[in-house]
């Protein structure tokens, strides 16, 4: 697995609006293609499996993988509002495009300071030396968090998908 791959900028829509922080991370797969890790990604509740900091994940409303669907997790990764013991988030499944290997969601409810917040988990063909890879892209565009820098939030988003791909290799190398 390669080191992250950190891209960001910060763009204003127009002037009445807020300005919008976006970023990319990505990691290139080694081990595992594209279908193989979308396939563990369709599993829109199970996402804790995978995702290092996540506690829980588990679905509220509607059937895993749907367009619709909401899944509550629990976590560690970001700190909570003042006061509270745990970060959670309530994040619905806005798209999945199974042939492009897309899911988009965005989070309806949360703890962690994100009033708006939308992301975009692209699963990419990666071939090198002949070797079947893949390049998770991980597309995430929300408001300015409260006592947050940009750079500290691709961070721990590089950090956490890091830890996912391996996670995930690892799982599928065992099976």
């Amino acid at each position: 697995m390669n080191k992250s791959d950190l891209n960001s900028s910060t763009s204003m829509e127009q002037k009445d609006s807020q300005p919008k922080w976006e970023a990319k991370v990505s990691t290139r797969l080694q081990k595992a293609d594209a279908g193989q890790i979308f396939s563990l990604f369709k599993d829109f509740f199970g996402l804790n499996k995978w995702f290092p900091s996540l506690s829980t994940s588990y679905g509220i409303h509607g059937e895993n993988g749907e367009v619709g669907c909401i899944r509550y997790c629990t976590g560690f990764s970001l700190p909570p509002e003042s006061g509270a013991p745990v970060s959670w988030s309530k994040e619905r499944l806005v798209a999945i495009n199974p042939i492009e290997r897309i899911l988009s969601y965005e989070i309806v409810d949360c703890n962690i300071g994100f009033k708006s917040y939308f992301s975009t988990v692209k699963i990419v063909p990666d071939e090198v030396d002949g070797q079947h890879g893949c390049v998770i892209e991980w597309f995430i565009t929300v408001d300015p968090v409260e006592g947050m820098r940009l750079e500290d939030l691709i961070k721990k988003y590089g950090v956490g998908l890091q830890g996912m791909a391996k996670n995930m290799e690892d799982a599928l190398a065992s099976s």
